[in-house]
């Protein structure tokens, strides 16, 4: 119903900088919310960036302040900045959405997730 694919990743050295993107495709307009998450070697994935049709957002405290997401409604797209990147930010970061659907009169819904093939990116020197 909905499909992400991400792209950006890469190898930075610790300070750099990467620009994440992914772009949304199919029932798109079911989309209430979209982000990032990570998961790095022997960790549960967690979340990094979301920000929700409204414009709020929600940022996991290791990365405030350097890292920004945003996202395109129109275009239906979600990037993350990523600035001043260290070498525990390493990981594979999925693209994620979220879809809310209503579906009769009646106010019945449907709630999915939706993620990306995931983007490797590694800090290191």
């Amino acid at each position: 119903q909905v499909q992400l694919v991400e792209s950006g990743g890469g190898l930075v050295q610790p300070g750099g900088s990467l620009r994440l993107s992914c772009a949304a495709s199919g029932r798109t307009f079911t989309i209430n919310k979209m982000g990032w998450y990570r998961q790095a070697p022997g960790k549960e994935r967690e979340s990094v960036a979301v920000v929700t049709n409204s414009g709020v957002t929600n940022y996991v405290e290791s990365v405030k302040g350097r890292f920004t997401v945003s996202r395109d409604n129109a275009r239906n797209t979600v990037s993350l900045q990523m600035n001043n990147l260290k070498p525990e930010d390493t990981a594979v970061y999925y693209c994620y959405a979220h879809s809310h659907f209503v579906i009769n009169v009646e106010g019945a819904s449907v709630d999915r997730d939706y993620w990306g093939q995931g983007t490797q990116v590694t800090v290191a020197s």
